[in-house]
């Protein structure tokens, strides 16, 4: 049986590349907006585009905040996509200060204009960066990351980074210019990256595939 995995449609996801990994990754697909659905849904995947404030603005106008802290409650995965992954800490200060779905704590903070030399870098942060543990370690924190080598390059495109409270909610970091960047988030059955897993070759889809295994 196909896995099934719901993706929030609220406007503001690149939802043809994300629909089109999970496709090749095995998986059932809804796209929805319908809260019923999404509080109800096997896996929830909420992927975004765009800014914090826009993007909390279009789930609060589709009446989705609440049903994707009851998804959050179940104990069913969740994953989080980059935008979608700044929205599940308590706030961030991009453009003012914004309320966020609170289901980590933390914030969202915007990426240093230097790097860690004091040089000047381009911002936001687009490319391919290489993943790192969190912890220092040589071993993941997290089944997302199962077979995925450390080192891995992924593919970011960003000009805020996360900043959970709590250093254990830190699950994979990266470095632009010596600056660290959380690179996923994670805590139970919530998870987050703050790279694209469906712009990422082989082994974004390897994510996307644990994410759905879970």
């Amino acid at each position: 049986m196909k896995p099934q995995v719901t993706i929030v449609d609220y406007g503001m996801g690149n939802l043809f590349s994300i629909c089109n990994a999970l496709d090749h990754c095995g998986a059932k697909i809804t796209l929805s907006s319908d809260s019923l659905v999404i509080a109800k849904a096997e896996h929830l995947i909420l992927p975004g585009v765009g800014a914090f404030k826009d993007g909390m603005a279009e789930l609060s106008s589709r009446s989705l905040i609440g049903p994707i802290k009851q998804h959050a409650l179940t104990g069913r995965p969740f994953l989080g996509i980059c935008l979608g992954m700044q929205m599940m800490l308590e706030q961030s200060s991009e453009f003012g200060v914004h309320e966020g779905l609170g289901l980590i704590k933390g914030s969202v903070v915007p990426i240093p204009p230097t790097g860690a030399n004091g040089d000047p870098h381009k911002i936001p942060h687009i490319g391919w960066n290489s993943l790192l543990p969190a912890a220092g370690g040589n071993t993941w924190a997290t089944p997302l990351l199962e077979d995925i080598p450390i080192g891995t390059d992924t593919y970011f495109v960003h000009s805020f980074m996360a900043k959970p409270e709590n250093s254990k909610r830190k699950l994979a970091l990266c470095y632009y210019n010596g600056i660290e960047i959380c690179g996923a988030i994670g805590s139970a059955n919530l998870l987050g990256c703050q790279f694209h897993p469906e712009k990422s070759g082989e082994k974004g889809l390897q994510i996307l595939t644990n994410f759905l295994r879970m």
